[in-house]
């Protein structure tokens, strides 16, 4: 078996991946699973509104508010088995940082593609003369996700309880940060 390709999604590309991104997301909270996305069950597609500003930001250059990255793996098919993604803060004053987004196929976890996936995006981070954080949020019950992130060298710096009501649940949102610098202006 072929281990799967990871590529740049180009905004013409971006219908196939939003497919693939809502049927990822029906699995959200389902069959006791832990909720990934701050999404209800009852809406199991990706928001318009994000829709949109996702689409738009891929062909931003990196610095400007709203860029977006999107890479997608896929198996030996070419079916799109998973993805990652780094963006813009919405903050001024936050280019030297990004925030990552990802998500690997029911029918793919455990076979280390979610490892590689962060790989290939740190890789492009530190190719980048602009940036060198990447920042992220997990709901914090998603322990698997957690461990992931850990395991990749992201730390915890934060929590906030209570972030979210979803589905009758109330949910947590862990931050966790991960420094790749190249100037040596970083606290970590």
């Amino acid at each position: 078996i072929a281990p799967p390709s990871i590529a740049l999604v180009a905004a013409q590309e971006f219908d196939q991946f939003l497919i693939y991104l809502n049927d990822h997301l029906s699995d959200n909270g389902k069959n006791g699973d832990a909720y990934f996305q701050p999404l209800s069950q009852s809406e199991p597609s990706f928001p318009s509104e994000r829709t949109a500003a996702f689409r738009a930001g891929l062909v931003l250059p990196v610095g400007q508010v709203g860029w977006r990255r999107l890479w997608i793996a896929r198996n030996e098919s070419d079916q799109i088995i998973g993805h990652i993604d780094l963006r813009a803060h919405a903050e001024r004053f936050t280019e030297h940082r990004c925030l990552l987004g990802m998500g690997v196929d029911r029918g793919y976890r455990k076979i280390s593609l979610g490892k590689r996936l962060i790989e290939h995006a740190e890789e492009w981070v530190q190719a980048n003369e602009l940036l060198e954080w990447i920042d992220l949020q997990v709901l914090s019950s998603n322990e698997k996700a957690i461990r992931l992130y850990e395991r990749s060298g992201f730390e915890k710096i934060g929590e906030t309880p209570d972030m979210f009501r979803i589905d009758g649940q109330s949910l947590s949102y862990t931050a966790m940060t991960k420094y790749l610098g190249k100037s040596g202006t970083g606290d970590a």
